[in-house]
């Protein structure tokens, strides 16, 4: 394993024989430079001198420390790293001893000298245990389809069931606001006789406020906070149920897995023109207020989120009928997905 010291003194050789102007006689401390010292930390930057008690910034550090336990683990020198990243030996040192602020270009010229993501350099919690770098390993390259096997038969094995048996009778439709999960939800239930329940709804019950003021009072974290809340109380408590969940439900990872093995999803998609408007009819006009830019905002998000979305175990178009006919399809889906429970069930007229 590379030995910190002799790279440190390395260090020190190499900028003692490109600077010969430096060697001063060290025994004149007004003359030493300190750049010549390797393990001396160098005059703290100005946000450290606002804050003289927190040292170095803890980011730094852990990113430091990435980089040495992958330069480590690919078991090359800090000059070695240092020549295959086409960086200073000293940019190098400064970085894994977290006292350098190194541009994103320099970090990803030291990930491609590690033979790493600069996702894994800069922050990747994979990096720790070499289980997770195996598995990782396994499901790279993998196509979509092997990827969402994998993700079920995880599912499955470490206990949040993703087969029919752990989704008894709950239907989750997600979509963007506007793709008519209200109508049709409310709909659905009455149909099928199972409560209908907006977790948007239950996230302000919860909170005690609206949803736009848990953002504006209390910041995106704590309104996923809420929301982990929202499905995990919406799951404990009801083994049938049609829930409506927020368009961004897709941005929280675990609030999204939970979803998708508990329950049967529906993606309801439409045009983005159809949810502009439906959102206009529900009596919000500020997109209207701008509309060229906000249907491009729209179009974006909707492209951005349209492969999460589809993980949805059925997938139905709201534009391309009425919502007489568009309910038909979707109670067939459903009832499709229940299977042998549908026969028992008592579907309301």
């Amino acid at each position: 394993m590379p030995d910190i010291q002799a790279d440190a003194h390395a260090d020190a050789q190499a900028d003692a024989r490109s600077h010969p102007e430096r060697r001063r006689d060290s025994r004149d401390p007004a003359s030493r430079d300190p750049s010549t010292a390797p393990l001396e930390r160098p005059r703290p930057s100005r946000a450290q001198d606002a804050a003289p008690g927190l040292g170095k910034h803890p980011l730094l550090v852990a990113l430091g420390e990435r980089v040495r336990t992958l330069r480590a683990q690919r078991g090359l020198t800090r000059k070695a790293a240092a020549a295959a990243a086409d960086v200073s030996e000293r940019h190098l040192a400064n970085l894994e001893y977290g006292i350098g602020n190194a541009s994103i270009l320099v970090l990803q010229q030291v990930a491609e000298a590690l033979q790493c993501p600069l996702a894994e350099l800069v922050g990747d919690v994979t990096t720790r245990s070499p289980e997770w770098l195996m598995i990782r390993e396994l499901l790279e390259h993998r196509s979509e389809a092997e990827l969402r096997q994998a993700r079920l038969l995880l599912t499955e094995h470490l206990g949040h069931a993703g087969r029919d048996g752990g989704r008894q009778g709950r239907i989750a439709l997600i979509g963007l606001r506007g793709a008519g999960k209200s109508t049709l939800g409310q709909m659905l239930a009455d149909a099928l006789d199972f409560p209908f329940i907006e977790l948007s709804r239950e996230i302000e019950k919860l909170a005690g406020c609206s949803i736009r003021e848990i953002h504006d009072l209390y910041g995106t974290g704590a309104y996923r906070r809420y929301e982990r809340r929202g499905i995990d109380g919406i799951l404990a408590n009801y083994e049938d149920a049609v829930i409506a969940t927020p368009g961004g439900i897709v941005s929280d990872p675990a609030s999204f897995n939970q979803v998708l093995a508990r329950c049967t999803t529906v993606w309801l998609r439409a045009d983005p023109a159809d949810h502009m408007n439906r959102v206009a009819a529900q009596g919000d006009t500020r997109p209207m207020a701008a509309s060229r830019e906000a249907m491009e905002d729209l179009k974006r998000i909707l492209s951005g989120r349209a492969a999460f979305y589809s993980k949805a175990d059925c997938t139905l178009d709201t534009s391309r009928q009425d919502l007489e006919r568009t309910f038909v399809l979707l109670l067939g889906m459903v009832r499709e997905r229940l299977g042998r429970r549908s026969e028992d069930m008592k579907f309301v007229a």
